[in-house]
């Protein structure tokens, strides 16, 4: 894909806009086809960390920030619907980011600005448990 760009970028500094654009669509395609695999990576790793999980809890190691932010807003719907008071996202100790962790803050600030109580779990700092109740 870089590489597309680039040289997109080198024909098009020669005024060759027919193979800049070509190898810029290309890039497209490439990116495309990444977002895409991304996409269904996560969904993979998802549903294999709650393939056997009660849906009061859900598991979002090993997703990136956005992808865990977009599983947890899910999740806290859901639980919301079946009329749970709570939900646990396991979220771990940031031991596999470098030197800090970043799926914890970036999931307790999204969850606050929705309006739910959300709080670290005394007994576990892996986990978050976000208050279910009238927001």
């Amino acid at each position: 894909m870089a590489q597309c760009y680039q040289q997109s970028k080198e024909a098009y500094e020669r005024h060759d806009r027919a193979r800049a654009k070509a190898l810029s669509d290309e890039g497209k395609r490439h990116a495309l086809k990444m977002e895409t695999l991304h996409a269904d990576a996560s969904a993979t790793i998802f549903k294999e960390n709650n393939r056997e999980r009660d849906a009061c809890e859900v598991d979002l190691h090993g997703l990136f920030v956005k992808e865990a932010i977009v599983y947890s807003e899910k999740a806290v719907t859901g639980a919301r619907q079946r009329g749970y008071s709570e939900i646990r996202l396991i979220v771990g100790q940031g031991n596999h980011s470098e030197s800090i962790s970043r799926l914890k803050p970036a999931l307790q600030e999204d969850v606050q600005m929705r309006g739910h109580h959300i709080e670290v779990d005394p007994k576990n700092p892996g986990v978050l448990v976000v208050q279910l109740g009238d927001s």
